[in-house]
């Protein structure tokens, strides 16, 4: 490649960043707009610039609260939790070269639930570090129990994509799901049953400005260590054996990025609940816009992924008049039409 090529594609991936930062700005600032009482765009702006840069615009009190306190860190939440799920699934997707491996559907998300509610409803500290911690325990529990189920069953021990991987993750999930429930009818009161079933079907109304801080740090590592291991999970497209061939530490591989996606997944799931689909179906657009290479595929993957849980967000506040719909149900009514069309577009394939 010449020196002139080399800066024309270094000016085109700025350009690129550049849109997809904007886009990212853009939609958050439509998140913060959009609610239950539409907010003009100004106040917004000024809102922001008072808080920000210091600055004396004349703004309601009531209006600031709400921007600043409330719908901000909600949007910010919205769109970390988004990319931190969506990553996730792609990093799963890749390792296990299976089109339908999610933190959701292998077990994760419902044994970081377990984790969290145990942690909750114990009185094991308090804190969103103290849920996540609980959650990344479940986390991996339910990672290694769905992982030996599989191997049982003869997906091997390379953990390829194949069926029974995906099966034994609908039979983990199904346990911590039924786990939980158990501890939540055993030891919680009336109360605390119908909040944390609530915030179990995906919650972002309780985020403050502390979850901002420990989302966006878990998905900002969790994207670079993603990007660090690009040509790793690329050589993984076309099997772990031929990724070994080509000087790839498999093993190595597989136990920091299945550790990453499970610390991600149970942060995420500590701080607005369980929430599915968006790692099944996120990646899968984002290999329709920009192909299957990961240094290009994990920044967009984690750009569609914020935008679509802000947008997702934004529905769940507007779509019924008065009531906060469960963020975790506008997931599913958009996620599961795009799953069967997984299944039909993989038993067309040849």
């Amino acid at each position: 490649m010449s020196l002139a090529d080399h800066s024309s594609t270094h000016v085109s991936r700025l350009r690129r960043g550049a849109l997809g930062l904007l886009l990212l700005v853009a939609a958050v600032l439509a998140g913060i707009c959009i609610g239950e009482t539409p907010i003009p765009m100004s106040t917004v702006l000024q809102t922001l610039a008072n808080k920000i840069l210091g600055s004396a615009y004349p703004v309601d009190p009531i209006d600031m609260g709400i921007i600043w306190n409330y719908r901000l860190p909600r949007a910010i939440v919205a769109g970390s939790c988004g990319a931190g799920l969506a990553i996730s699934g792609m990093v799963l997707q890749s390792l296990l070269r299976n089109a339908l491996a999610d933190p959701y559907l292998l077990g994760i998300s419902a044994g970081a639930s377990t984790g969290a509610v145990f942690v909750t409803i114990a009185g094991l500290g308090a804190g969103a570090i103290s849920m996540s911690l609980g959650a990344f325990a479940g986390a991996i529990a339910a990672f290694l129990l769905v992982a030996a189920l599989a191997r049982a069953s003869g997906a091997g021990a390379t953990l390829h994509g194949t069926g029974q991987i995906i099966l034994a993750g609908i039979a983990g999930s199904q346990l911590f799901n039924a786990l939980t429930s158990f501890i939540i009818t055993k030891s919680a009161n009336a109360e605390q049953a119908r909040g944390i079933m609530f915030w179990l079907l995906g919650n972002l109304s309780g985020v403050r400005w502390p979850d901002v801080w420990l989302s966006v740090a878990v998905t900002v590592i969790g994207l670079v260590v993603c990007i660090w291991y690009a040509r790793a999970l690329d050589a993984f497209a076309f099997g772990a054996e031929s990724a070994s061939s080509l000087g790839i530490n498999v093993r190595r591989v597989q136990v920091v990025l299945i550790g990453l996606t499970a610390l991600v997944t149970a942060v995420m799931v500590s701080i607005v609940g369980s929430i599915g689909f968006v790692g099944l179906v996120i990646p899968h657009a984002a290999r329709f816009l920009v192909g299957v290479r990961h240094g290009r595929l994990l920044p967009i993957t984690a750009l569609i992924g914020a935008a679509f849980m802000i947008a997702t967000d934004v529905i769940s506040r507007t779509i019924v008049p008065g009531q906060v719909l469960p963020i975790g149900v506008i997931t599913a009514l958009v996620g599961a039409p795009a799953f069967a069309l997984i299944l039909l577009r993989g038993r067309r394939r040849p």
